[in-house]
């Protein structure tokens, strides 16, 4: 049985996040697990630069709690440490710490500032034989991953598994989807990096959460809860359910059951977990073609889903919102993005619809429209 502790945390103010994160830590009794001197990283999410109010990123009062009970407990050798969906280079990550409120007092001084990498082999059979892996999680001797919790236009969700995925560096993430087009092979690539990184303890930032077209263009939905727990697959169901979603519906977790990663029980302890009313909603990515009362009710669903097989989402760019930026472009994994006089130009053509521009783009430019495959 895997155990995922709740906290009602109501606000980022200091004391609450604190109480939240100490309650958490006892419950999983995690002070036992260190030792002096012990390399410990944290692993929030950097999807890019944002304001902590945007709800993109893990909010800065979720570190500073976690590094002062660490540092109360009298360990310092800690490195926080991500890799956003755009360089990973010194310049372009001071300024992503900037943007999301990480270069102050209590963060600041631990802010990673290695951006080299190296390579991990994974267990005998994975499909991946080995991943490329930024140097603080190679050198990490306890890892304490700190996902924020969003939709995703691609996996549905982003939550403990998905954040792992910036543990890959830089602008090697995109190289990944080209890999794995298909959402099925990527979403077990992600579980089988999951299974390398090994995270010690998910600790879920969802007090504000996002919804609709995550991870990085969703609205803001205050959810007012901390989740915490040592199987991140574990965390992952108990917020899929906290979501009003079902867990057998997301792509990562059909994966992992198909891999026998999930724990046969989930057990929540702590505060009461409602299910959020109504659930969160999807990105317009995911959304099934439906159909009104002009439609009997019986053919509804099979129309449904004959259409769903026909029609593709596709991203497309807004050119009055678009500041030809070259974010989206630099994101893509086929490289068939052109910004031609400050302008993005999108073909539909060699398009996976991974969704990568959308994710991306600082000022949601791109939308996602529906058209018959192969055009």
């Amino acid at each position: 049985m895997s155990v995922v502790n709740a906290v009602l945390t109501p606000s980022y103010e200091a004391d609450a996040v604190f109480e939240a994160v100490s309650k958490h830590f006892e419950v999983l009794n995690v002070e036992g697990d260190l030792r002096p001197g012990m390399r410990i990283l944290l692993k929030p999410n950097l999807l890019y630069g944002k304001k902590p109010e945007a709800g993109v990123t893990t909010n800065p009062a979720i570190l500073r709690a976690v590094i002062r009970w660490l540092t109360e407990r009298g360990h310092t050798n800690i490195v926080v440490a991500d890799s956003s969906g755009g360089l990973f280079t010194a310049e372009y990550m001071r300024g992503v710490y900037a943007a999301s409120g990480l270069r102050t007092p209590g963060i600041e001084e631990y802010l990673n500032r290695d951006f080299t990498f190296g390579r991990r082999e994974t267990r005998e059979g994975s499909a991946t034989r080995s991943f490329n892996l930024i140097t603080p999680v190679l050198e990490a001797e306890y890892i304490i991953n700190l996902p924020k919790l969003k939709t995703h236009a691609m996996t549905t969700v982003s939550i403990g598994v998905k954040n792992l995925f910036g543990t890959i560096p830089g602008l090697q993430k995109p190289d990944m989807h080209r890999r794995y087009p298909e959402t099925k092979d990527f979403v077990r690539m992600l579980c089988e990096l999951c299974e390398t990184v090994h995270p010690n303890v998910t600790l879920l930032d969802a007090v504000d959460s996002m919804e609709g077209n995550g991870p990085g263009g969703g609205t803001v939905r205050h959810t007012g809860v901390t989740l915490c727990s040592r199987d991140v697959f574990a965390l992952d169901i108990a917020a899929v359910l906290f979501m009003g979603l079902v867990p057998s519906d997301m792509p990562h977790l059909a994966a992992a059951r198909d891999m026998k990663l999930l724990p046969e029980t989930v057990s929540v302890t702590g505060d009461d977990l409602v299910p959020c009313s109504p659930a969160f909603r999807l990105p317009d990515a995911l959304k099934s073609t439906g159909f009104d009362d002009s439609v009997p009710k019986l053919l509804r669903k099979p129309a449904s889903f004959v259409m769903d097989r026909l029609l593709r989402s596709y991203p497309h760019v807004d050119r009055s919102k678009c500041v030809g930026c070259g974010r989206c472009a630099e994101s893509c994994p086929q490289k068939i993005i052109r910004v031609e006089n400050k302008k993005a130009g999108m073909p539909r053509r060699g398009c996976i619809s991974c969704f990568c521009c959308q994710e991306m783009c600082p000022v949601h430019a791109i939308s996602v429209k529906r058209g018959l495959r192969g055009l």
